[in-house]
């Protein structure tokens, strides 16, 4: 799957099978559900579900939850837009086929 799929099935509301837990939490988050999206990525232990936990609260605003979550990830604190971050990030967690 690449991002121009991925990015069409958030607009017809059809969550794609198979993907993992970080990026379940970028569709929601996508499709303004932050409750859902802050669930699935408590759910991913690995440092990709670090990586969106910490998008998630600097998105949310609690910046210093972030800054631990992007530790965690072994990842820099994003200082760009949110868009911006959210593409860098679904472009890394996409599976390459």
């Amino acid at each position: 799957m690449d991002i121009s799929k991925f990015r069409s099935s958030i607009a017809a509301g059809v969550l794609p099978t198979g993907l993992e837990e970080s990026l379940i939490a970028l569709w929601y988050d996508a499709r303004g559900d932050w409750e859902t999206a802050h669930f699935h990525a408590q759910d991913d232990k690995s440092p990709a579900g670090s990586w969106v936990h910490g998008f998630l609260h600097r998105k949310e605003g609690d910046l210093g939850n972030a800054a631990y979550w992007y530790r965690r990830a072994g990842k820099p604190e994003a200082s760009g837009s949110l868009d911006e971050e959210w593409t860098q990030i679904v472009m890394e967690l996409l599976p390459s086929k």
